[in-house]
């Protein structure tokens, strides 16, 4: 795993307008054309939301745009699948020595880590200090060894969503795969039984009900990156829209 994050982690980090360009506005009948998602598009179109500024996080802890909610707005592509933890299994493949599936008794046999982070949606709220339980994507990782040329990773959502990230992102040190929020089994409407933790991405990279993680040795846009959001959303450089 080390060797591919070296050696590809600058073309990860880089922003794949090819793989935009040589993609369809999302048809797919498994995600409906929401109200939701005709407004988030138009929002990308006319750039809205968006100050000019950028800073760092170690300069100001909330980002550009941002504002700050004591609760957790719950936004989603108008479904919220019941997945049952006896029926939840996941999925790593594609530029992977060893794929594997895993069940949920399998996934809490791996280690278990409790880590402290905020979170930022793209839509300009962020919230502070959130407890979360969960498995590192850095442990996933090991346990699948990535080949060399993967530098990107495609995540898939129970309810057909997808979003891609690059490699060198998925497998920060702080990102998880969680099942607990604030000491409670992470709920249905939040991504339950379990969702991706990214912290230093805008929250939309962040799968909820994820079922499948594929590995890829091209950048590829997912759901809302196709529809005019950005490749990767560093909320400190204010990336929400593909031309920011």
């Amino acid at each position: 795993m080390a060797s591919a994050l070296a050696n590809q982690s600058s073309a990860a980090l880089s922003v794949d307008r090819m793989a935009r360009q040589g993609s369809a506005r999302m048809t797919d009948d498994s995600v409906p054309d929401s109200k939701l998602t005709r407004s988030k598009r138009d929002w990308a179109e006319q750039g809205k939301f968006l100050t000019g500024r950028h800073t760092r996080a170690e300069a100001e802890r909330l980002p550009p745009g941002q504002h700050l909610v004591k609760n957790w707005p719950v936004l989603d592509l108008g479904r919220q699948p019941d997945v049952a933890t006896e029926r939840w299994k996941l999925v790593i493949d594609g530029l992977v020595e060893r794929p594997v599936t895993l069940d949920w008794k399998a996934f809490q046999a791996l280690p278990q880590e409790k880590r402290v982070s905020d979170i930022h949606c793209v839509t300009t709220w962020s919230r502070y200090d959130n407890r979360w339980e969960g498995v590192s994507t850095r442990a996933l990782l090991d346990l699948v060894s990535p080949k060399d040329e993967a530098v990107a990773v495609m995540l898939h959502g129970y309810d057909g969503y997808t979003t891609n990230l690059p490699l060198a992102d998925f497998a920060a040190a702080d990102a998880q795969l969680v099942h607990h929020w604030e000491g409670k089994p992470l709920t249905r409407e939040h991504g339950g039984p379990v969702r991706l933790v990214v912290p230093h991405l805008y929250f939309w990279k962040s799968a909820k009900w994820i079922s499948r993680i594929e590995l890829l040795g091209q950048d590829r846009a997912g759901f809302w990156e196709v529809n005019g959001y950005h490749m990767r959303g560093d909320p400190w450089d204010e990336e929400r829209y593909s031309g920011s």
